[in-house]
């Protein structure tokens, strides 16, 4: 197929490499994509919060942090009227594993004002 044996395994073994960079890069890019994305929303749900209801945001934050699997507890999310409208801040950790081999822990924050 490839001329001879040592072609392929050099293939092969090229091609397990770059799906383990591919595995690796994926499992720590989704935490930092799931926190760039809620504090995206976040952002946007403090600004159209209805009224300031401060209740209601929060269980919009939680909802959606739910959709993200961002391990968040609903009482974790601080949602508070300020003077130029709404600030909401929260903080998680997530640990990412990589077969094993790689651990480690990511510390994310959200402090945003609307």
């Amino acid at each position: 197929m490839f001329g001879n044996k040592e072609g392929f395994f050099k293939f092969v073994f090229v091609l397990l490499i770059i799906a383990l960079l591919m595995y690796a890069g994926f499992q720590i890019g989704m935490p930092f994509y799931r926190h760039s994305s809620l504090r995206s929303d976040a952002e946007q749900l403090a600004s159209v919060s209805v009224a300031g209801d401060i209740d209601k945001t929060r269980a919009q934050i939680f909802e959606r942090a739910q959709e993200l699997d961002i391990p968040l507890k609903e009482k974790d999310i601080e949602v508070m009227k300020t003077t130029r409208g709404m600030r909401v801040k929260t903080a998680w950790s997530e640990e990412v594993d990589i077969l094993g081999i790689y651990q480690r822990t990511f510390d994310f924050t959200i402090d945003v004002e609307e």
